[in-house]
């Protein structure tokens, strides 16, 4: 019987993957197009694992029993057109890894607050004591934790892209925080095949499960018109009042779910600002179903740490107040951003526009925004969009010459923010690495 799978992608899921495939008696070959990072290069040698780099060998791959790919390779891609021309299954490691646990499935997908409401989501469990992993989108692959730990639950990091290779995988609880345009350069530049692919969170769910949503969310409730869900569903708000749910009552977060009634105060919350209400809302559900003890949820949400590169405070310098909030990819995200400051900012923009539409920035740039740094290589539709809501639009082309102008442009008591609305692909390496390189700067100023 042929025992072949292939590995497309050498990058955390995939040498995870090659790892769990091998446990599993699978012959692993894994391949991938770009140079393979030394840390996972030693790891595929240790573990005798065959593979490529800065190549594919069609011959070897399209001789794949099965073929995992990385979520960063795109369905158009020649390859994988080949691929499934010859009905050669293409999974997501989160597919493959899901066969060989039985754990329970805390999924959480969204196109912003995703990474906020799974470390969230994460901190309480683990602060109850659970036996709980964290994977997909971040931490370590959760195919390597599968081959490696016995976990009870994980909750998992999902995007779009890893949603679209997985068939099979169910999601005890599922969670869609919202959906705004982002990544349409993957999906035919149609929203409703984006919203299709987020919606595949529900697949395969049964009356056991939990489907827990934001009502407040204008595409999520388009969505749901039309299609059916077989889970328990669990909608919060901040408008309305939702029973069972989670609402927003007199500044007081309220949750109820199984009779049970929990109540904080937003001002309690270690994070902070409207996007944060919901993120913590949707992480309290979730904690609710597993019958978590209140306490525990309202200490875990007043000591969870800020993420990294996402409304993270750097420096105050002169008075000028200077935010890293690199992980806003999206212009959704940035509105968030804006839309929680409290001063004058100088705004750095840019990047890889992935086709976004600026329209919903426009009023909060007219109120806060008192100049724009842009930060790409390619700032044109950043000027169009722009040009009659502030005076002053610059451009640069480093994260070191952003903090410099972004410093000279504001005065004392201003917020300089990095929300650049766009990917970070044409100047650097990902959207850590610009936060890591505007931080160094910041401190450098």
């Amino acid at each position: 019987m042929n025992k072949n799978i292939v590995i497309l992608g050498a990058g955390e899921s995939g040498v995870g993957a090659a790892y769990l495939a091998q446990q599993q008696g699978y012959d692993v070959f894994v391949s991938d197009m770009g140079a393979i990072a030394p840390k996972y290069k030693e790891q595929l040698q240790n573990w005798n694992i065959r593979f490529e780099e800065n190549q594919h060998t069609e011959a070897e791959i399209l001789n794949a029993v099965e073929v995992i790919k990385s979520p960063g390779i795109p369905d158009k891609a020649p390859l994988v057109k080949k691929l499934r021309e010859k009905g050669v299954p293409v999974i997501s490691e989160i597919e493959f890894a899901g066969r060989y646990t039985n754990a329970k499935m805390i999924c959480i997908t969204g196109s912003n607050g995703k990474t906020t409401t799974t470390t969230l989501t994460y901190h309480i469990l683990s602060k109850a004591g659970l036996n709980v992993g964290l994977a997909g989108n971040i931490g370590k692959s959760f195919a390597y934790q599968v081959a490696t730990e016995k976990f009870d639950t994980y909750v998992l990091e999902i995007s779009s892209f890893m949603l679209d290779d997985m068939y099979k995988f169910k999601a005890d609880i599922a969670v869609l925080l919202n959906i705004t345009p982002d990544h349409l350069d993957r999906y035919d530049y149609k929203l409703e095949n984006y919203v299709a692919s987020k919606f595949r969170i529900t697949q395969n769910q049964t009356a056991n499960d939990y489907f827990i949503y934001c009502a407040d969310d204008t595409e999520t409730l388009k969505g749901m018109q039309g299609r059916t869900f077989a889970a328990k569903q669990l909608p919060f708000s901040i408008e309305k009042t939702i029973e069972p749910g989670a609402y927003l009552e007199n500044d007081n977060i309220v949750i109820n779910v199984n009779q049970e009634h929990f109540q904080m105060s937003i001002t309690e919350l270690a994070l902070q600002g409207k996007h944060n209400i919901y993120n913590s809302m949707a992480s309290g559900l979730a904690a609710r179903i597993l019958e978590i003890r209140n306490p525990t949820i309202r200490e875990s949400m007043m000591d969870v740490q800020p993420i990294e590169h996402r409304l993270e405070f750097v420096a105050k310098i002169s008075g000028i107040g200077f935010i890293n909030d690199s992980k806003a990819t999206n212009v959704n995200s940035t509105w968030y951003a804006l839309e929680s400051m409290t001063t004058d900012v100088v705004l750095i923009l840019g990047g890889v526009d992935k086709g976004n539409d600026y329209s919903m920035l426009k009023e909060l740039v007219r109120q806060k925004v008192k100049a724009i740094v842009c930060l790409g290589k390619d700032n044109s539709r950043i000027h169009d969009a722009f040009e009659d809501d502030v005076d002053v639009i610059v451009n640069t082309l480093s994260a070191a010459e952003a903090a410099q102008v972004a410093f000279h442009l504001a005065k004392k008591g201003d917020t300089v923010l990095l929300s650049p609305a766009c990917a970070s692909f044409d100047l650097f390496k990902n959207y850590e690495d610009r936060g890591t390189q505007f931080k160094d700067a910041v401190r450098q100023l």
